[in-house]
């Protein structure tokens, strides 16, 4: 085995202290020390060797070499000049390897175009390839890298993913929860998800003051063909849990005030057979699939598709 490979807490403090840098709390930086767990992860993934693996974070290459050896090709995306040069010493031997020094993320939103470009072009070299996020995420991007990375055309097959365990929570949270939102519909309209394992303090150094979770997500093609535009789907869902709690009925009157008259949304309603009295908190996720489309028509001037009536609603529910 490579001493690379062996992160040790130990190890890591000497490393740092050899180099002058420490951590760095404000890019979420906490290095597993588990070797086990970094196993496991590795595992869950399922790697192959026409595999392409996106890695965010990449901090002392700990992971990464462990990539390396299963991957046909590892795209490595670290931001930390520290830890950029620390993974780029430790996985030079590896020509499978492309380490980018940048960050993730050109805002919230999306993904830095650099990354993308990068992906795009290793795809490009082997039409066989499988795109697969491998990742300890720092935690201070792990909501925008995972939702974005659903939001792109690239065709992900699996994301095997350590992230805070309340991040994780809402990840899977089903309706009525307190953790279930805008980001639990959004990755459940396209992805099956499962948390996989619980992941205590202790496995990381610096320690945080959270519990993590290993955390996997599966394309579900099924329920994405389902979303009629996804780009309103998404906008429609973070602008509709704004107010989780309130009715409805008013929510959407209220965000589409200049469009839809409230008879208009009563209509949609009815024509989904829910109550005015709902609320979008206790909303199962394929119910908001179908108020999106029917509202993205209505907007149209186009007549709700024939296969989204109540009881085809009631049968997707019972795929779940």
């Amino acid at each position: 085995m490579h001493p690379a490979e062996r992160q040790t807490q130990t190890r890591l403090i000497e490393l740092f202290a050899r180099h002058g840098c420490h951590p760095r709390t404000d890019l979420g930086q906490n290095f597993l020390i588990d070797l086990n767990i970094v196993e496991f992860i590795v595992q869950e993934a399922r790697l192959e060797p026409n595999d392409l693996v996106l890695e965010v974070g990449a901090g002392t290459g700990g992971m990464t070499t462990f990539l390396a050896q299963q991957a046909g090709k590892v795209i490595s995306v670290e931001l930390d000049t520290h830890m950029h040069r620390l993974a780029q010493a430790v996985t030079s031997q590896f020509e499978n390897v492309t380490l980018l020094h940048t960050d993730v993320l050109k805002n919230k939103n999306s993904l830095a175009p650099e990354v993308l470009d990068e992906v795009e072009r290793a795809l490009a070299e082997d039409p066989t390839r499988r795109l697969k996020l491998v990742s300890n995420l720092p935690y201070s991007v792990a909501t925008p890298v995972i939702s974005n990375l659903v939001a792109t055309n690239l065709p992900w097959k699996v994301m095997v993913v350590t992230i805070q365990h309340e991040l994780a929570a809402r990840i899977v949270a089903k309706p009525g929860r307190s953790a279930y939102g805008a980001l639990s519909v959004w990755l459940q309209a396209q992805c099956r998800v499962k948390i996989l394992k619980r992941l205590p303090p202790s496995v990381f150094w610096p320690r945080p003051k959270v519990n993590s979770a290993i955390v996997r997500l599966l394309p579900w093609l099924e329920r994405l063909s389902r979303i009629e535009d996804r780009d309103f789907f998404h906008d429609f869902v973070r602008r509709l849990f704004h107010q989780r709690r309130k009715l409805m009925r008013g929510v959407l009157a209220g965000m589409f005030r200049k469009e839809l008259a409230k008879s208009d949304i009563d209509v949609i309603l009815a024509e989904l057979g829910l109550s005015p009295q709902t609320r979008a908190e206790e909303t199962d996720v394929e119910t908001l699939v179908t108020l999106s489309n029917h509202v993205h028509r209505r907007l149209a001037g186009l007549p709700a598709a024939d296969s989204e009536t109540p009881t085809n609603i009631a049968s997707s529910r019972s795929e779940i």
